[in-house]
C-alpha cells in the first residue's frame, strides 16, 4: 500500500466506526466465538441458560418463553440466534450473543417440536393443537406456509433439499414438504403406515427416516434415496407374543444411537434396548437396561451410548458398549434425569437432573464427574453443534 492510500485508510477510521463497525482495539474482552455455546431449557420457570462448555459455566438467562414443558430447540446456520419451541404454540427467537429476546409468536395451542431448513431460511413447527405444521421465515417470524393435517404432527424433522418431515399420530401417515420451489409447499403423502406414530428421527446423512410406532410393535422406514418411495415396516416382530409394560414415558426418537453399524433404539415399554442393523434393518441383538429407555444417545465416534430411563428408574444413567451390546457403566446423577447432550467432538457429557435443579458434567471416557451447574427445573441442553446436524 502506498503512503497516499495508507493516508486514506487510516483518515476513514472514525468513519467505520461511525457506521456500527466494530472497532479493532479495546473490545477483545466483548468479542466471543459461539461454537462452544449452548443451552438449557428451565422447564418450570419459562427461561433458559446461556452456557459455554470450555469453561462450563453460565453466561446468563433469557425469561419469558412461556410454557417449555416439553421444549426442543433448533439453531440458526451462525449459531447466534436459537428457535425454541414452547408446548403452548410458542416459537422464540433469541440471540445468544446479546442475551435477549428477538421476537416471539404464539403460532398454534399446543406445540410439540420443530426443525430447520437445510439452507437456514425457514423454520417449521409441528402442532398438536390445531394440529398440521406451520412454516415461518427465521429473519422475520412471519408466517410462509401453513400446513393443516387435521391431525396431531409430531417427529418433524428436516431433510436434504428444503424438505421437512413428519408423521401425522391419529391418521397413521408421513407426509414430506418440499419448500423448494418457494413458498407453496409441495407435499407427499404415505397413508397407512402404521397405528399412532408418536415420533421420528433421520439420520445424519439424510437418508432414512424411521417413525416409531406406539399402537403396534415395530418401526416405519422410509429410505428417501430409493425410487419410487416407499415406507416400510421394520422390526414389526419385538415383543410379539409377550406382556407389555405400562409405558410411563415415550421414548424420544432423536435420540436414537447410530453407532458401529448398527441402530439402538429403545423399546417402548419394555426394559430393552433393540440393536438393528444398519444396512440389512434387521434385528441383531437387544440389551437388557435398567428401566424403560427414554433417550439412547450415542457419544460421537460411537463406541459408547448413554441411555435415561422413564418413571420410576430415572434416577439412573446406564453407558453401552456398541460393539459387546453389554453394559459397562451405571450411576445415579439423580432423580428425575431428563436429557443428556455430548460437547461437540464427545469429550464432555452434560445432564440435566431437574429434581436437584442441577446439569452434572461428566468425563465421557472416565465417567468421573467434573462439574456441576444450577439450574432451575432444568431439562433438555443443546449445544450450537446442532447448527450443523441434519434432523437437529
Amino acid at each position: 500500500m502506498n503512503r497516499r492510500n495508507f493516508l486514506k485508510t487510516a483518515a476513514a477510521g472514525p468513519a467505520l466506526l461511525a457506521s456500527g463497525l466494530p472497532a479493532l482495539a479495546g473490545t477483545k474482552a466483548a468479542l466471543r466465538g459461539t461454537g462452544d455455546m449452548g443451552i438449557v431449557i428451565e422447564r418450570a420457570t419459562g427461561s433458559i441458560l446461556i452456557v459455554e462448555t470450555t469453561n462450563r459455566s453460565i453466561l446468563g438467562r433469557v425469561s419469558g418463553l412461556g410454557d417449555l414443558s416439553h421444549a426442543s430447540a433448533v439453531y440458526a446456520r451462525d449459531e447466534r440466534y436459537v428457535f425454541v419451541f414452547g408446548r403452548d404454540g410458542g416459537l422464540t427467537k433469541i440471540d445468544i450473543l446479546e442475551q435477549k429476546i428477538v421476537k416471539r409468536v404464539l403460532q398454534s395451542g399446543n406445540a410439540i417440536g420443530g426443525a430447520i431448513s437445510d439452507d437456514g431460511k425457514l423454520v417449521a413447527v409441528s402442532n398438536y393443537k390445531p394440529g398440521g405444521v406451520r412454516i415461518f421465515d427465521t429473519d422475520t417470524l412471519e408466517m410462509v406456509a401453513d400446513i393443516p393435517a387435521g391431525s396431531k404432527t409430531v417427529g418433524l424433522v428436516d431433510a436434504p433439499g428444503r424438505r421437512f418431515i413428519f408423521t401425522l399420530y391419529d391418521a397413521g401417515e408421513i407426509w414430506i414438504a418440499d419448500m423448494s420451489e418457494g413458498r407453496v409447499p409441495k407435499l407427499t403423502k404415505f397413508p397407512d403406515i402404521g397405528d399412532l406414530p408418536y415420533d421420528g428421527l433421520i439420520t445424519g446423512d439424510g437418508r432414512h427416516y424411521i417413525a416409531g410406532l406406539f399402537g403396534q410393535d415395530g418401526l416405519v422406514h422410509l429410505d428417501l434415496w430409493r425410487e419410487p418411495l416407499k415406507p416400510e415396516m421394520v422390526l414389526d416382530h419385538y415383543g410379539r407374543g409377550e406382556k407389555k409394560l405400562p409405558v410411563y414415558k415415550m421414548p424420544h426418537l432423536e435420540g436414537w444411537a447410530l453407532a458401529g453399524g448398527k441402530f439402538l433404539l429403545p423399546a417402548v415399554g419394555r426394559h430393552e434396548v433393540l440393536a438393528m442393523d444398519a444396512n440389512s434393518f434387521k434385528e441383531v441383538g437387544r440389551v437388557k437396561v435398567h428401566g424403560q429407555p427414554v433417550f439412547v444417545m450415542a457419544r460421537p465416534g460411537g463406541r459408547h451410548a448413554w441411555v435415561n430411563f422413564a418413571l420410576p428408574d430415572n434416577d439412573t444413567v446406564q453407558v453401552l458398549d456398541t460393539v459387546t451390546l453389554k453394559v459397562i457403566h451405571e450411576f445415579k446423577p439423580g432423580p428425575a434425569v431428563l436429557h443428556m447432550e455430548f460437547t461437540p467432538r464427545g469429550h464432555e457429557v452434560w445432564v440435566s437432573v431437574r429434581d436437584t435443579g442441577k446439569v452434572e458434567i461428566y468425563d465421557a471416557a472416565s465417567f468421573e464427574k467434573l462439574a456441576e451447574l444450577p439450574a432451575q427445573s432444568p431439562s433438555g441442553i443443546f449445544f450450537t453443534a446442532r447448527a450443523h446436524q441434519i434432523g437437529l
